[in-house]
C-alpha cells in the first residue's frame, strides 16, 4: 500500500457527517424508550398509589421527559459537545501506509493498526474502522480516491 497523507478539518459539517452515518452501525442505534417508560411508570406509581411527598414522583416524571428530549434531540446534543471540545475545528492530519491508520490533531493522536481492525465497514460517505476493542472511528470517503477505498475495504478481507 502507498503510504498515503491528508489533512482535513473538524468543522460541524464532517462530524454531522460521522454521526448520520455512524448511528446505524453504533451501539445505541436505536433510541431505548424503556427507560423513560420505566421512570415515569415509577413516578406515577409513587403519585397515585403511596402516601409519599410528591417530590419523588414528579423528579421521576421530570427524569423521565429528560430522557424524551435527550433521545429526540441526540444528535444536536452530541453535535454541541463536540464543537464546545477543544478539538473542534482544528487540523487532522491523517496518514495510511502499511501499519494502519493514525490521526494526530494538536490535542490528540491515534493509532490503529491493521492487525487491530477487526471489519471495515462502507457507508455511502464513508468508512467506518472498527477496532477489536469494539470502538470505531469514521473517515469520510470524500478525503480519498477510489483505488484507496477499495484498497483499505480489501485489506479488511486479508
Amino acid at each position: 500500500m502507498q503510504p498515503f497523507n491528508t489533512q482535513f478539518t473538524l468543522s460541524r459539517d464532517y462530524l454531522a457527517e460521522c454521526f448520520d452515518q455512524s448511528l446505524p452501525y453504533g451501539k445505541n442505534a436505536k433510541p431505548n424508550f424503556h427507560f423513560p417508560a420505566l421512570l415515569f411508570a415509577s413516578g406515577a406509581g409513587l403519585l397515585f398509589f403511596t402516601e409519599q411527598p410528591m417530590v419523588v414522583g414528579c423528579t421521576l416524571i421530570a427524569l423521565a421527559v429528560l430522557e424524551l428530549i435527550h433521545i429526540r434531540f441526540r444528535r444536536a446534543w452530541w453535535l454541541t459537545r463536540q464543537m464546545l471540545g477543544r478539538s473542534a475545528g482544528s487540523k487532522v492530519k491523517l496518514s495510511i501506509d502499511e501499519d494502519g491508520v493514525q490521526t494526530q490533531n494538536p490535542y490528540t493522536q491515534t493509532v490503529l493498526l491493521w492487525a487491530d481492525i477487526d471489519r471495515v465497514i462502507e457507508t455511502d460517505l464513508g468508512l467506518i474502522l472498527v477496532a477489536k476493542s469494539g470502538n470505531q472511528q469514521y473517515l469520510s470517503k470524500s478525503l480519498f480516491s477510489a483505488e484507496l477505498i477499495s484498497e483499505i475495504v480489501a485489506r479488511n478481507n486479508d
